[in-house]
């Protein structure tokens, strides 16, 4: 099993290398790309089962010891995690190359080596087990996002593309001082070790790491104020490179902030991470619902939906932080399939502005099907997946009488219905504003009916898996708990990293 934790960083590294030697030849290009997305989402579910029934799988690369060499992790949380990214990330290429056929879609000899790229720094930023790489692993992120916002070279995209990167190498930069500042507080990086030494520091020292890894966290995550670059940066690029982002990326933010605070005993700082969940949550509501263009909306929303990760952080209890999980694992592919209509909506009317279109529910029910359910999950109605993750939210909240930020969730929870019902009468609902007799023609600017089955095949897959999430939802659940178990107590981690002859690691030299 520890090979497969290496293989799920490396192997995607190194099919972007073969990939970009062979970008101009089509065929083979899509066969690497392909084959390697789904060699890792097979690795990934592999690793997840594995985890579930025996614990932890540690490999210290290089056999180097923790505080001086690089630790993969794989416990329940990261696997969890990096299951539902992968295959996310594989139906997103798989309607990237449906939508070839469109002036929409992104340009493939780019797009698959740096979704390989991407695909890298997800898994790393999910397994690693010090600070350091966790560095290197958000850099990876940043090269290929950056790449892939702005390689159509329109100059939208270029200048929301600049401030993209700028504020996030402030942040990077940022990382970089709280690395160097956190091995001259404690003399290591690697998080288990972390876990044993920040609770003994002072006072100050403590709270000063804590919020300042809250702002280079919350920045990777578009937490409140730190979210401006998210609305505008999001729509300018191609939709399928926005559906990734907006399912990964952010969380992937929460992610490592959740372990980070919570492995180091953070928890003094709860009532400051409950503050800023709930401004969170309010603001990116407000933002969606002064929008009229889906792909702003649902880019506001990316925001909202952050602050209810935030609020489980924030309360830092076992029930809290497993809410925050399943919060998570229900986000990515809700928030994917969501951006994925919104592509298949503006190739089908060359447009996503809710006055210039409406009636689609009547000329593409499948699309308005597959917006309606997802968006009612992101709502948190019952019986889909974001009820299930915002009732234990809300459960925890009650349990820790912290009645402000669950009234906020609530309300905010509304104002999403709101603004979800808002699309759907903009776009969906209504007459067909064109002639009846066009109803069945190509989409708009779609080259052939094979690329929009392919783009619309893929959407719709991402659309089950959102309602499988909500099937599971007990052994997900179970899982979420015994993540934050795992998480808060932090013995079991710590153990796993530390003394390798245990029986939760497995240890091995690549």
């Amino acid at each position: 099993m520890s090979n497969l934790v290496a293989l799920v960083v490396g192997l995607p590294l190194f099919s972007a290398m073969v990939s970009l030697g062979v970008r101009r030849h089509g065929l083979l290009r899509d066969i690497v790309t392909m084959g390697t997305i789904i060699a890792v989402s097979v690795m990934s579910f592999v690793l997840l089962v594995h985890v579930e029934a025996n614990g932890s799988v540690v490999v210290r690369v290089g056999d180097w010891s923790p505080d001086l060499g690089i630790v993969l992790v794989a416990d329940m949380f990261a696997v969890l995690v990096l299951a539902v990214a992968m295959v996310t990330i594989l139906l997103v290429e798989i309607f990237a190359m449906g939508q070839r056929g469109s002036r929409l879609g992104a340009d493939p000899t780019i797009v698959g080596p740096m979704l390989l790229v991407l695909t890298a720094g997800v898994a790393l930023s999910t397994l690693t087990g010090d600070l350091f790489t966790l560095f290197v692993a958000f850099e990876l992120m940043l090269v290929a996002s950056y790449v892939l916002l702005t390689h159509q070279g329109r100059a939208g995209q270029v200048q929301s593309g600049m401030t993209y990167v700028v504020i996030n190498l402030f942040a990077s930069t940022m990382f970089l001082f709280g690395v160097a500042f956190v091995y001259t507080a404690t003399g290591t990086v690697n998080l288990a070790e972390l876990a044993e030494r920040i609770p003994e520091l002072s006072d100050g020292v403590r709270w000063g790491i804590g919020l300042w890894f809250l702002v280079v966290f919350g920045t990777k995550a578009a937490m409140f104020p730190l979210f401006s670059w998210l609305p505008d940066s999001y729509p300018t690029a191609p939709t399928t490179i926005t559906a990734v982002f907006a399912g990964l990326l952010t969380k992937i933010g929460v992610y490592v902030m959740i372990r980070f605070h919570v492995l180091t005993g953070m928890d003094d700082l709860g009532p400051i991470i409950l503050i800023l969940a709930g401004f969170t949550m309010l603001v990116g509501v407000a933002g969606a619902l002064a929008q009229d263009d889906m792909k702003r909306i649902l880019s506001f929303h990316i925001v909202s939906q952050i602050g209810y990760m935030l609020m489980g952080l924030g309360l830092f209890s076992v029930a809290g932080i497993a809410g925050a999980i399943i919060f998570l694992v229900h986000q990515i592919p809700v928030k994917t399939v969501l951006f994925l209509v919104g592509a298949l909506v503006e190739s089908d009317r060359g447009t996503s502005a809710l006055d210039r279109m409406s009636g689609l529910v009547s000329s593409r029910p499948w699309v308005a099907a597959m917006f309606a359910l997802p968006a009612l999950s992101l709502a948190g109605l019952p019986p889909f997946s974001g009820f299930v993750a915002k009732l234990a939210l809300i459960d925890a909240g009650v349990a820790q009488a912290s009645v402000a930020i669950v009234v906020v969730a609530l309300v905010c929870s509304v104002l999403t219905l709101l603004s979800m019902a808002k699309i759907w009468m903009g776009i969906f609902w209504g007459v067909d504003d064109r002639a009846s007799d066009d109803v069945d023609t190509e989409p708009a600017v779609i080259r052939s009916r094979g690329s929009w089955r392919t783009m619309s095949m893929a959407a719709g897959a991402a659309t089950v898996l959102t309602m499988v999430i909500a099937v599971l939802s007990g052994p997900l659940w179970d899982m979420s708990e015994r993540a934050a178990t795992e998480l808060l107590d932090g013995d079991v981690y710590i153990a796993a990293v530390l003394d390798p002859s245990g029986d939760a690691s497995e240890v091995a030299e690549p």
